[in-house]
């Protein structure tokens, strides 16, 4: 389950942010951004994060993910094209392997949603 790594380093990323900060604010939700195409599973990401998140300074963060599609782009028939992840990744007009992805490989934090420090609700 590479969804484990990938939120140790998510961690790690936000640790960092947070511990360069003058008073380290209460985080409450991480935004993400997930292509199709790096294959993590949205609710395993999700499980790690609340596992993982237990006991730290990111405890009771909620996770949002927002997934984008794998759209390629065809050279010889000069269109976009959504391939089927694991299933079919060829152009489906003049079936040339996919070599120009568009989008759906993204991996990463969009932003951070915090509260400064001493606000209580």
């Amino acid at each position: 389950m590479h969804e484990v790594d990938m939120t140790k380093a998510l961690i790690v990323t936000i640790r960092n942010w947070w511990e360069e900060q003058p008073e380290q604010p209460r985080i409450t939700c991480v935004h993400l951004v997930v292509g199709k195409f790096t294959c993590v599973e949205p609710v395993s990401l999700q499980f790690a994060f609340e596992v993982q998140t237990k006991d730290t300074f990111l405890e009771g963060a909620t996770l949002q993910i927002q997934e984008t599609p794998l759209i390629a782009f065809c050279h010889t028939c000069q269109h976009e094209y959504h391939p089927e992840v694991g299933i079919h990744y060829a152009c489906p007009t003049c079936h040339s392997p996919m070599d120009d992805i568009r989008s759906g490989r993204e991996l990463k934090i969009d932003r951070l949603e915090y509260e400064p420090v001493g606000v209580s609700h």
